[in-house]
């Protein structure tokens, strides 16, 4: 088993190695300073004489390096050296997720972490609720506070029967017996149990920044954040976006959130009159029984489209036919059908290519667009023919 270097020095990234075994494009050292990736940290990158490293991994308790196409055989002499600059930014991305959580939960005691991703491309937590903007605010005034505070941060190996677990974050199910408890402590104000590699001082992440947050299904919501230059880039670009949308809106900047909130009402009003100008539309709607079928058609003023949906699903049930069309910035397009002499899917298909359009779906609903709003009565017209001749 390779002496694993990274657990005892983080900031190695050229080191001497002699080649244990080699199998296709995967390589055994005697000694290593390649991270193999845990705790939702990625593995490292670099060059092992020369040749690319493209993953590290732990096969078993062995680490092994995929070097594709090398030319090593055991008993080499090799020197390595990783991609330091990607070490260094996982490693800053590593320290910041710890940083970030524990300045979260002192905002919601209750919240719990779900999954861990730490990428050069990407940084999140997954909590497993939702937290308001207002407490992500505060977290990050006490998260930066501590990175100008210069805060130590340590390793330590703990055993199980340490009293001082008990205020350490940690998951002692998932930890083997055989395995030693490493715990990671940011100055006092977080213990956390990680074999990860990070910084050693908080000042090394200049500015922790969250950008945005979004659900993760199931897990939770997943936190996006950036450390570093990236973090400043994009608290600039956000606050830039913000200042775009005070002039867009005509409002103060202090006045911001009460101003979207009140254009999100104005929208809401706005839909709920849609709907109900669409269901009107559609209650004066009268049927055409082309051989025994009902045939529904109506060219609507920017339709909402969950109340055409609904009502088209209803005359389907019933064995009809629905033919909608409805206007705006270009036409959308929905025919629905309830006997199988109607396939959707294929008459709307030839039926929109003649007005450069396009549509997909079902035998039974398909829906559609066409560019020019201005050919609504054309395309329900065609539509309608179609079908007829179908039927």
């Amino acid at each position: 088993m390779a002496e694993e270097v990274f657990r005892r020095d983080g900031y190695l990234s050229e080191f001497e190695a002699d080649v244990v075994s080699v199998k296709d494009d995967q390589v055994v050292l005697t000694n290593t300073a390649f991270y193999p990736g845990g705790g939702g940290q990625v593995c490292d990158t670099g060059t092992i004489q020369g040749q690319r490293v493209t993953e590290v991994r732990y096969e078993g308790k062995e680490i092994v390096h995929k070097v594709p196409n090398n030319n090593f055989k055991a008993g080499d002499h090799v020197w390595c050296s990783i991609d330091w600059d990607r070490r260094l930014d996982l490693m800053m991305g590593h320290t910041g997720e710890h940083l970030l959580f524990c300045s979260l939960r002192k905002q919601d005691p209750d919240l719990a972490i779900t999954k861990i991703y730490i990428s050069p491309e990407d940084k999140y937590v997954i909590v497993n609720h939702d937290v308001p903007w207002d407490k992500i605010k505060a977290a990050l005034q006490f998260a930066n506070q501590a990175i100008r505070d210069n805060l130590s941060v340590t390793k330590a190996v703990m055993s199980r029967d340490d009293q001082d677990l008990a205020k350490v974050r940690i998951k002692l199910d998932r930890i083997p017996e055989d395995e030693e408890i490493t715990v990671v402590a940011i100055g006092d104000i977080d213990y956390s149990a990680c074999s990860g590699i990070h910084v050693m001082e908080t000042s090394e992440l200049e500015q922790l920044f969250v950008d945005r947050k979004i659900s993760a299904g199931k897990d939770g919501v997943a936190i996006h954040f950036k450390v570093g230059p990236a973090a400043a880039d994009a608290a600039m670009a956000l606050a830039n976006t913000c200042l775009q949308v005070i002039d867009e809106t005509g409002s103060k900047p202090e006045d911001l959130i009460k101003t979207v909130a009140n254009l999100q009402h104005e929208l809401k009003v706005a839909n709920d009159a849609k709907k109900t100008v669409t269901r009107q539309r559609i209650e004066e709607l009268r049927p055409t029984a082309i051989d025994g079928t009902a045939v529904y058609s109506g060219l609507f003023a920017d339709a909402d489209r969950k109340t055409l949906t609904d009502a088209a699903e209803e005359y389907r049930s019933q064995g009809g036919v629905a033919v909608f069309v409805s206007t705006g910035e270009t036409l959308a397009v929905m025919l629905v059908s309830g006997t199988p002499r109607v396939n959707c899917r294929t008459v709307l298909g030839d039926v929109l290519k003649q007005f450069d359009g396009r549509g997909g779906g079902k035998p039974d609903f398909a829906q559609g667009g066409v560019p020019d709003a201005t050919k609504g009565q054309a395309v329900l017209n065609a539509l309608l023919e179609a079908v007829k001749k179908v039927l």
